[in-house]
């Protein structure tokens, strides 16, 4: 069993930036692909970015150019670099961890809200 736990969420200005981290329950950055996804009221939840064990990254074209995904194994926890935020970007923001087979885990979300 895998436990994911987000934090950093929070309210800030359009135009601000803000970093979200997931700290998972242990080493499994080699097996597991990471994913950060948002779900915004009366949406669908969509995936924002990920990262594979490989390294190789992908992002949604709404963000890209704008967030950041990384990893750092040494402290089993994944980051989400947010910057140029809009209000648009106001969702709760879920961490995601999938490999093969179809197992996966999923945190329990951290709000961020961008708003004047």
């Amino acid at each position: 069993q895998v436990q994911l736990v987000e934090s950093g969420g929070g309210l800030v200005q359009p135009g601000g930036s803000l970093r979200l981290s997931c700290a998972a329950s242990g080493s499994i950055f080699s097996a597991y692909t990471m994913g950060w996804y948002r779900q915004a009221p009366g949406k669908q939840r969509e995936l924002v970015a990920r990262i594979t064990p490989g390294g190789s990254t992908m992002y949604a074209d709404s963000v890209k150019g704008r967030f950041t995904i990384s990893r750092d194994s040494t402290k089993n926890t994944v980051y989400l670099q947010m910057g140029s935020l809009k209000p648009e970007d106001t969702a709760v923001y879920f961490c995601n961890a999938v490999r093969a087979y179809g197992i996966e885990y999923w945190g329990k979300g951290a709000l961020v809200t961008v708003s004047p």
